[in-house]
């Protein structure tokens, strides 16, 4: 409902590969090396067995050259990431950094900066948010043959190497933080477990205790800056719930894929560095692997002090990951405007309000600037919208600082009658819609005028209570 604080989530898709997916056929003639990895099914569509790991890892090799001139390899073992969900994860990341919903430590020009947390082998995320996006990135690893094969898969592409940082995290210093989580996983859990490919056990109310390395804590250097930082977390808390989907074979070594409490304990870490590094980051971001992950993550940002928290699902083919983004810095109050001139139906969005600020607030505000030239307000707090009746004289006195039209200047002497209704979209940000109730055409201009004005008051009204709340 219009008034309740609901989450709402962006779906994500490669925008390559969503609107043409790979086609094994043409890759196979092109790349003889996969094309033994291909074969036909009974309705004469190429397929690969995903259960086979040298498949899956040439399908990414071969990608990564086809698309995105990259050359690319790991060992066997190593976990193979799949290119359209790894892309769609640096779009979304792409789309919150041009938001602008949150501010910003840089000088305009200055390249994107990321931090790859646990970059593999692979090194995936450096090498496609470098190569099609021109951003610099750090990626840290701990073990061994991580730090090898990514500085390799680097080196192997000059054309960026100067741009990927990869950083050694030291395996030796092991932190511990417990967090007592308790479950809330509802009765429909399993409808959430739906195509993620993933077998996940419920979880439980047990103690989530990371025992692993360093993640931003003492990896990031002194007077580091970042725009963002990524991940894609261990999601699971034994190698026996690893294997558990029969479906896929991605590899995936202990140190990728497992710690104590899972994927929450893991981003749970996250989000205690995150307050202790608040200004160091633009945006923190993870991937989770099941979305009632979220329903334990959300509230804890909200109660460490956040001041956004977005989320998104990121669906290719059958398989959808969830991807967790947060901030402490200020909130951007922003007005994005869809009204034009001659239009019955306006509309405008409010951005950057504070948490608690509900859809009848906005409405108050508007009934009371209104009002205030005597024109008429039937509040109507369960549909969340008001009916406005305003004389000729009231338009007037509403116009007299715009410097725009007038009644008297428009010569139309009948009230003018509209409906403003507000809907929450995410907590502190609003979609204001405007309707003309009367369709003579001829008043159209006269409203955009009125509704322009509404605007201007809302957003310079948030603004000084955001200002003073600070």
């Amino acid at each position: 409902m219009a008034g309740k604080r609901k989450k709402t989530q962006q779906k994500i898709h490669s925008r390559k590969y969503f609107d043409s997916p790979p086609d094994f056929s043409l890759l196979a003639s092109l790349y003889p090396s996969f094309e033994p990895y291909v074969f036909y099914s009974g309705d004469g569509h190429p397929r690969i067995d995903w259960t086979d790991f040298s498949a899956t890892r040439e399908l990414t090799r071969v990608l990564l050259l086809h698309d995105h001139g990259l050359n690319w390899w790991i060992p066997d073992g190593q976990l193979c990431p799949t290119v359209p969900n790894r892309s769609n994860y640096i779009h979304w990341i792409e789309e919150l950094l041009a938001s602008d919903l949150v501010g910003t430590y840089k000088d305009q020009g200055d390249p994107v900066k990321g931090f790859d947390i646990g970059t593999g082998a692979s090194c995936i995320y450096p090498l496609l948010g470098a190569s099609f996006l021109g951003w610099n990135f750090v990626g840290s690893d701990v073990t061994d043959v991580a730090i090898e094969w990514a500085t390799h898969n680097v080196s192997a592409n000059p054309q960026i190497s100067d741009i990927i940082e990869i950083r050694r995290v030291d395996a030796k210093d092991i932190i511990c933080h417990i967090d007592e989580s308790p479950s809330t996983a509802s009765e429909d859990s399993d409808s959430e477990h739906r195509n993620t490919n993933l077998v996940l056990k419920p979880h439980s109310a047990v103690k989530n205790c990371y025992t692993g390395p360093p993640i931003l804590l003492g990896v990031v250097k002194e007077g580091e800056k970042f725009d963002f930082c990524m991940c894609n977390p261990p999601f699971f808390e034994s190698m026996e719930e690893a294997g558990l989907n029969p479906k896929t074979s991605c590899g995936g070594t202990p140190e990728e894929m497992v710690c104590t409490g899972g994927e929450l304990a893991f981003v749970s870490r996250i989000i205690e560095d995150s307050t202790k590094m608040k200004h160091t980051f633009r945006w923190f971001t993870s991937m989770v692997g099941r979305k009632i992950s979220l329903n334990i993550l959300v509230p804890q940002l909200w109660k460490s002090g956040v001041t956004i928290v977005k989320t998104a699902e990121f669906s290719q083919g059958m398989t959808s990951r969830w991807g967790l983004a947060w901030s402490f810095l200020p909130t951007s109050l922003k007005k994005t405007t869809f009204h034009k001139t001659g239009q019955n139906n306006l509309s405008f969005v409010l951005q950057g309000l504070q948490r608690q600020q509900s859809a009848l607030h906005v409405l108050e505000n508007t009934q009371s600037y209104l009002t205030t030239v005597g024109a008429s307000c039937k509040l109507d707090s369960a549909a969340f919208s008001i009916e406005v009746t305003a004389s000729a004289a009231q338009i007037d006195a509403l116009l007299k600082n715009d410097g725009g039209n007038t009644f008297q200047d428009d010569k139309q002497r009948d009230a003018l009658s509209f409906r403003i209704t507000v809907f929450q979209q995410i907590p502190g940000t609003f979609l204001v819609k405007g309707t003309l109730l009367q369709r003579e055409s001829s008043l159209s201009g006269l409203f955009s005028s009125v509704f322009h004005q509404l605007e201007e008051f809302l957003v310079t009204k948030f603004i000084s209570e955001r200002t003073c709340a600070m």
